[in-house]
């Protein structure tokens, strides 16, 4: 089967498998994708196979590339070690560039950290012998430590001191929604956002022991984010890594006898341990912060991201019931289901510690997933439902409901199958177009900000950004109907239009784009994996991945709707807007435009450092 489309003509073997499974060796496999790419902008045709392989074992990644470096960050799942394995590093742009000019892909760069996922990691598969002709011949280890950037040792720049100092007036109470530093930007624009190490400082609280949820780790890094005096203090990683990855992570920690390691049951193929959250015990009490970045340095340095930093929650008497200290939304006890879905005796201590603080201050709603088969009442606990019963039960429907756009704004695209009626302009847009009760008629407009190939190449890291930005050509040719939605990144409210995102968003905003009817800030991409899917005639849900967000609504704010902020920075603390972190109307891909694929070559212009961006 061919298919022209604005990316060349793709020969593709026909496959009803959703979630995409790539063959671990160019072996034929008629039972798989078969991707050719006819690139028709390029002087001569590339083929270019970028393998995603199923869960390959390290020894098979040290045999291909001679890779085994315990101080290197910890990425979350094999197959996205394995797809970034192949994906070699920039070149100078050249004005001819020949079809087999690749980027020199060294040793010591080959195992560069990306820094999201895209929701459908492989499963393990049995292990075979490769072939000779499928394994390169080892390579020479030429340097004991990785680059901390896909440029290469030299690219982060030390932040002047005052970078990490944040006045707390200048910070916006309120919503408590917060966008993280951006390095190479105007001062106005980082004026009451933050950094890791703000977040850290003794200027939030006294810091005792600490839990970092999350996708991707930098061990030595993240300890150097806390201040020296917090430095020692006990931590605990949840992590969803398994076997020779979980056994490289743990290597990492071993020069910090204070960090210990939770694993997340991962028991459903594709699922991620996706979630980023931070739980900070203090002397004076408690504090949890949801967001979006991974803790690498990548993800804290010229990225767009996100976070909800809760108020700091004080200790309850001596004595109080179990049901003290809970918000109006239900904060409190859906944090500790959500915790408690891990099954995990290692949270079973914060589990406790959480019960005897006060979180009554909390005003957002908790939206989480977790792995699992859901039926009756408990489908209504994670993922696209979680959030379907809240908009149901906390908003109103309001004037002109038909017009009131759906945004949704995500660095990473899964699967949607072969028309938008499969999931996404099903049973997905159903959730999100909820506003109470009342069902009523179509006519929504719906819209997703993803970021266009333009968007990366003129980017502050230019095209290596597109490293966090995994849409794969598998996924994409095969739902080229979903395209007709996308808006591209523009961010000049925030000063961040250059600063690709890897924050998530969905919103519902009225049809002049002044109005929000209610803001997510979340982990979770566009992806069944990460919200659920619908089985067995809807009786059932099906989700695979660890996520988590928060859901602001008006009503928990004694408001009807939410004013978006029109000058989002420098911040104020008397500011009654929502800082909505991308300009708003979106602005639709022009004819020229395409949605940003990680797999595939851009040789036609360099970016922003002179690089081209090359597969392999």
């Amino acid at each position: 089967m061919s298919q022209d489309s604005q990316h060349g003509k793709w020969t593709i073997s026909d496959s009803e498998d959703e979630d995409n499974i790539i063959p671990p060796t160019p072996q034929k496999d008629s039972n798989k994708p078969s991707i050719k790419p006819d690139l028709e902008r390029k002087p001569d045709t590339v083929t270019t196979f970028f393998k995603q392989e199923r869960k390959l074992s390290p020894k098979r990644n040290e045999d291909t590339h001679s890779v085994k470096e315990p101080s290197a960050p910890s990425m979350g799942s094999e197959a996205r070690k394995a797809a970034h394995v192949n994906q070699t590093l920039p070149v100078k742009y050249e004005s001819h560039p020949s079809p087999s000019v690749k980027r020199k892909r060294e040793t010591e760069e080959a195992g560069w950290n990306l820094s999201s996922s895209d929701d459908e990691t492989p499963p393990p598969a049995p292990k075979k012998e490769p072939k000779k002709s499928d394994v390169s011949p080892k390579k020479k280890k030429t340097e004991d430590k990785r680059p901390p950037s896909p440029h290469g040792t030299s690219y982060y720049k030390e932040e002047p001191a005052d970078f990490f100092e944040t006045n707390l007036l200048s910070m916006n109470d309120m919503y408590r929604f917060y966008l993280n530093k951006v390095t190479g930007i105007p001062k106005k624009f980082n004026t009451g956002a933050l950094h890791i190490k703000d977040i850290l400082s003794p200027m939030f609280g006294t810091l005792k022991e600490s839990v970092q949820f999350n996708y991707c780790f930098d061990i030595p890094w993240m300890v150097e984010q806390y201040p020296p005096e917090f430095r020692d203090k006990p931590v605990i990683l949840v992590h969803g890594e398994k076997r020779e990855s979980k056994a490289r992570l743990i290597e990492q920690a071993k020069p910090y006898p204070h960090i210990r390691f939770c694993q997340a049951k991962l028991d459903i193929a594709f699922g991620t341990h996706h979630t980023k959250m931070m739980l900070l015990w203090y002397e004076e009490g408690f504090r949890v912060i949801i967001l979006t970045s991974n803790l690498i340095r990548a993800d804290w340095y010229q990225k767009t991201q996100g976070m909800w930093m809760s108020p700091l929650y004080p200790r309850l008497p001596e004595g109080s019931p179990g049901t003290a200290g809970e918000s109006p939304t239900n904060f409190k006890s859906d944090l500790l289901e959500y915790l408690e879905a891990y099954r995990a005796p290692e949270l079973a201590e914060w589990i406790d510690r959480i019960k005897q603080h006060d979180l009554s201050e909390t005003r957002v709603y908790l939206i989480g997933s977790t792995p699992g088969r859901y039926q009756g009442p408990a489908m209504e606990k994670w993922g696209h439902l979680r959030l379907r019963k809240l908009l149901s039960e906390h908003t109103k429907p309001v004037l002109n409901e038909e017009r009131w756009h759906v945004l949704g704004q995500f660095s990473s695209i899964g699967s949607m199958g072969l028309d938008k009626t499969k999931w996404l302009a099903a049973e997905f847009q159903r959730t999100l177009t909820t506003l109470g009760k009342v069902r009523i008629k179509e006519g929504r407009r719906c819209a997703h900000v993803y970021p266009s190939v333009e968007n990366v190449r003129t980017s502050l890291e230019g095209y290596p950004a597109g490293g966090s930005l995994p849409y794969s050509i598998q996924t994409a040719q095969k739902q080229l109907w979903l395209h007709s939605y996308f808006h591209g990144w523009h961010a000049d409210v925030t000063g961040r239009s250059n600063a690709m995102p890897h924050i998530k968003t969905y919103m519902r905003v009225s049809p002049d784009y002044t109005q929000l009817a209610w803001f997510l800030v979340t982990s979770a991409n566009l992806s069944k994996a990460a919200w659920g899917a619908m089985e067995k005639n809807n009786t059932q849900i099906m989700v695979r991945s660890y996520e988590l967000g928060v859901l602001y609504l008006p009503s928990a704010f004694n408001m009807s709707t939410f004013p978006v902020e029109k000058n989002v920075f420098p911040a104020s603390s008397s500011s009654k807007g929502f800082p909505v972190p991308f300009d708003l109307p979106p602005q639709h891909y022009s004819s020229k435009d395409q949605p940003w694929i990680w797999n595939i070559p851009y040789t036609q212009a360099p970016d922003t450092h002179g690089n081209i961006w090359v597969p392999s």
